[in-house]
């Protein structure tokens, strides 16, 4: 049952949206990684989601907000069932902190990691500045692969505020790897992880 609704939802989501998958700085992987985008959308996640090669998205998981995804019976099946987010209270900004320091005992050694450190949708014009999620992850799971993802188009398939999808073409550009380095400073990292995304939109 999850798996036929996880297939008719990633055949739904090309369909509507034509999504693009580019890895133009690293090769997809079964290995542990986090993976970071910008965020524009209501679908950026299920895209992401499905940009991935069937046979490890079952083994990424994506950070989303618990008051969205908790809101009715359809999207709790789906976060909980379907995708196996793990999903933070946004509204608490000091618990969603505290989750994120401890995602690392979530994912074990396995399972991968969707986040979008911007916090909130943005109109896609920039990537904003980063929350402190993303670097609290980094330094809990120091050894592990950073991929920058940018997200094209979605603010144009599903605007803020709408609830029908445009079917327009987007993409999903993945590119090199980075890690968190020894003694970086929080705002030092937070800016070179948004950078890695930005640069994304700028090679396009």
């Amino acid at each position: 049952m999850k798996e036929q609704v996880a297939n008719v939802l990633v055949l739904l989501i090309r369909l509507l949206t034509g999504v693009r998958s580019r890895w133009s700085g690293c090769e997809p992987s079964e290995r542990q990684r986090i993976y970071f985008a910008n965020h524009t959308s209501h679908i950026d996640t299920l895209v992401l989601w499905a940009s991935f090669p069937s046979g490890f998205r079952r083994r990424v998981r994506p950070v989303a907000a618990k008051e969205y995804w908790e809101r009715t019976r359809v999207r709790r099946f789906l976060a909980r069932d379907v995708f196996r987010a793990i999903l933070v209270a946004r509204e608490n900004p000091r618990a969603a902190l505290k989750s994120l320091e401890s995602i690392s005992q979530e994912l074990g050694t396995e399972d991968s990691l969707i986040i979008f450190p911007e916090g909130t949708r943005g109109r896609g014009e920039q990537v904003e500045a980063f929350h402190s999620g993303l670097h609290a992850i980094a330094s809990a799971m120091p050894d592990i692969e950073l991929v920058p993802v940018f997200l094209e188009n979605l603010n144009r398939v599903l605007p803020k505020g709408e609830f029908l999808p445009v079917p327009l073409l987007g993409g999903a550009t993945f590119g090199t790897p980075i890690r968190i380095v020894p003694g970086e400073d929080r705002h030092s990292f937070l800016e070179r992880a948004r950078l890695a995304v930005s640069q994304l939109k700028e090679s396009k």
